[in-house]
């Protein structure tokens, strides 16, 4: 590669993360286990569509544990349900937004899948074998958007540079919004604090 080749590369990847900011923070959840599982996503962006990706997200069933607990995806998208157990296994919705599906019952080493096509869905997952077991979809409408680690902590990247909508979301926790201003390179720090 000549020395002018790299210099071309350099400034094209210059100006390409010159048009995007990330934005960054955290989490305290209050009066919950930890500060993890939180969705942090951008609203709707107007005039804007995002074609869903090809590979499938992926829920595995694991320990008697859906895996993971909390899985954003874009609206569009299908979930393959792996059962890793030793055990039969099922995945049902009782929520109208995901058509209340049931994948009926499956050994270990098969694959189930649903498409998830209602952005602002959030439908549980359950078990119809083990009431135990517990897990959320979260169907957005585009692909920025974080789940916080358990220490509160969460990244979002590349995000165009504008105005936003940025919201939260939890299982059990009231969600919130605010508007941030994403810099054309660099980040903003957003952190939230959400409760019952």
């Amino acid at each position: 590669m000549t020395r002018g080749a790299v210099i071309s590369i350099i400034v094209l990847i210059a100006t390409s993360s010159a048009i995007a900011g990330d934005i960054r923070g955290k989490v305290k959840a209050r009066g919950w286990k930890h500060s993890g599982d939180a969705v942090v996503h951008i609203d709707k962006i107007q005039g804007k569509t995002f074609p869903a990706p090809a590979k499938h997200a992926a829920m595995d069933q694991k320990n008697l544990v859906f895996i993971p607990h909390i899985l954003p995806v874009l609206a569009g998208t299908t979930v393959d349900y792996q059962n890793s157990d030793d055990v039969l296994h099922n995945v049902f919705s009782p929520d109208k937004c995901a058509e209340k599906f049931n994948l009926g019952t499956w050994p270990k080493g098969q694959t189930r899948s649903y498409l998830f096509k209602e952005a602002g869905c959030f439908p549980v997952m359950l078990c119809n074998v083990h009431p135990e077991m517990e897990a959320y979809i979260v169907v957005l409408d585009n692909p920025y958007f974080a789940v916080s680690a358990k220490d509160g902590s969460y990244e979002i990247t590349n995000v165009p540079a504008g105005k936003y909508t940025l919201k939260i979301w939890h299982e059990r926790l009231k969600s919130q919004s605010v508007e941030v201003q994403v810099p054309e390179t660099g980040d903003v720090v957003v952190d939230f604090e959400i409760r019952r």
